[in-house]
């Protein structure tokens, strides 16, 4: 049962990490109920390795992330969004897979920032906010092309912590 219950746990994962993913390519924003509902699907996910140590680790790693992100933020590196994102992923990938977390949202973010460097990729990107029609205005931006960064956030947060449940 405690294992049925993680695989739902990991598709609701999944699904609010798509969600994340969209919204941030599509409106640059990261709505605040996808961290909220990942915080709230994190207890069902820890009822299959029930571990008071695991989730303590777990906390404390996802306190460390907010604080850092939080530093990041106030400099203008890093939106609200993404700190949560990042924040809320880190409470899933526990102290184990911290480090994997944080270097596979680095290198994803840097190959997605090049990738808009270029002419066709912020073309693409552009493009695709178009097409998808953003409900709200952009934030007010320089002429630089945006980075949605929670695209990163999201699929490093798939493979390192989805990934290994279904080998």
């Amino acid at each position: 049962m405690a294992l049925q219950l993680q695989y739902v746990a990991l598709v609701g994962f999944a699904g609010l990490m798509v969600g994340a993913a969209f919204e941030d390519l599509r409106r640059l924003v990261i709505p605040n109920l996808v961290p909220l509902g990942l915080c709230l699907l994190w207890p069902i996910y820890m009822l299959s390795t029930p571990s008071l140590l695991g989730a303590l680790g777990a906390i404390g790693c996802a306190l460390l992330i907010f604080i850092a992100g939080a530093l990041c933020f106030a400099r203008g590196f890093l939106g609200g969004g993404d700190v949560k994102l990042l924040t809320a992923a880190t409470l899933w990938a526990g102290p184990s897979q911290t480090p994997s977390l944080l270097v596979l949202t680095g290198v994803l973010g840097g190959a997605l920032a090049l990738f808009l460097l270029v002419p066709p990729g912020a073309h693409l990107a552009t493009l695709a906010r178009a097409k998808l029609g953003p409900t709200t205005d952009l934030p007010d931006q320089a002429p630089t092309t945006p980075v949605p960064y929670g695209i990163a956030i999201a699929a490093a947060a798939l493979i390192v912590i989805c990934l290994p449940h279904f080998q």
